[in-house]
């Protein structure tokens, strides 16, 4: 019980971080009704863009001067990333049977990470990611390392942004609309190619974000991070309601949670010791998502963009 309070902050920072990602998936499959599976790869990507901004500053410069200057980077690779990839991969099955952009998509995911393997400098092997120098921040009897406080500080914000854009603005409106009925909303006289692309924008954006956020938790990045933390995100999507842009958070934080407090936990329960620790952490969010899809098949919130409003 002592470590409780550790385990929490684990769990809601780790839920950030999936929950930025899994609002990518939630912009995307809200409005075109598309699980991009190479969402993943995107923010890996994005990565690895904040990583050049890092190496192209001289030496010495201040992690603080430089983050921004890396967030802008990772942001303008995963939205020409993302963008690319609805205008090329996607928009020319946009009327195909739903098996074909799947399987597109998956081809995609393939395709990005093989390049990032093939072309970046010593990609092959882990990149060291820069780190905030001092201790850790203690808050309610948990300790937080500097580098996880940007992941606290940009996922609300991020949220309540995009909660706000959608329902106020000109164009979160269009996106209800076209979510809700894309022909009718081009009768209408809106352009739904440009909504949908930037739909695509959005997502991709949030996961350039979730990308420094996850070189400043853990140390170091390489191309394989994206289809653990795709599969993860899109896992947080469906389990708070995917289509849902404050269900896909909801469920971050809720399978971060779950991921922190059965590594920490499991192996304590008297003939669980076998299925604790972190070798199974995977396993047992998933065993998450079967027991709320089982009791709430539409995800904890279970509404779309175009119901929110």
């Amino acid at each position: 019980m002592n470590d409780l309070p550790q385990q929490l902050a684990s769990g809601l920072i780790l839920g950030a971080m999936y929950g930025l990602i899994a609002i990518g998936y939630t912009m995307v499959y809200g409005i075109v009704q598309l699980i991009n599976f190479a969402h993943g790869e995107i923010v890996m990507i994005g990565a690895f863009g904040g990583l050049t901004a890092w190496l192209m500053l001289p030496k010495g410069t201040s992690l603080m001067f430089a983050l921004p200057l890396m967030l802008l980077m990772a942001v303008a690779v995963s939205v020409l990333v993302g963008i690319g990839a609805e205008r090329f991969a996607y928009r020319p099955l946009r009327n195909a049977p739903r098996l074909a952009p799947l399987i597109t998509a998956i081809g995609l995911s393939i395709m990005l990470q093989q390049l990032i393997w093939s072309f970046y400098p010593d990609a092959k092997k882990a990149r060291s990611f820069p780190q905030f120098p001092g201790d850790s921040v203690g808050f309610l009897g948990a300790n937080i390392q500097r580098g996880e406080l940007f992941l606290l500080i940009a996922a609300p914000i991020c949220m309540i942004a995009l909660g706000f854009f959608v329902a106020k603005t000109r164009t979160g409106r269009a996106m209800q609309a076209t979510s809700q009925d894309p022909d009718t909303a081009k009768l209408m006289g809106i352009n739904t190619d440009r909504i949908i692309v930037t739909a695509f924008a959005i997502g991709a954006a949030f996961g350039g974000v979730a990308a420094i956020a996850y070189g400043l938790k853990y140390g170091q990045i390489d191309f394989k991070i994206g289809f653990i933390l795709g599969l993860k995100a899109f896992t947080a999507a469906v389990l708070g309601g995917i289509g849902n842009i404050y269900g896909a958070m909801v469920g971050g934080i809720v399978l971060g949670l779950a991921e922190s407090l059965a590594t920490a936990y499991i192996e304590n329960i008297p003939g669980m010791e076998l299925f604790g620790g972190g070798a199974w952490k995977n396993v047992w969010a998933f065993v998450l998502l079967i027991l709320v899809l089982l009791v709430r098949p539409q995800g904890l919130l279970g509404e779309r963009i175009a119901d929110r409003a």
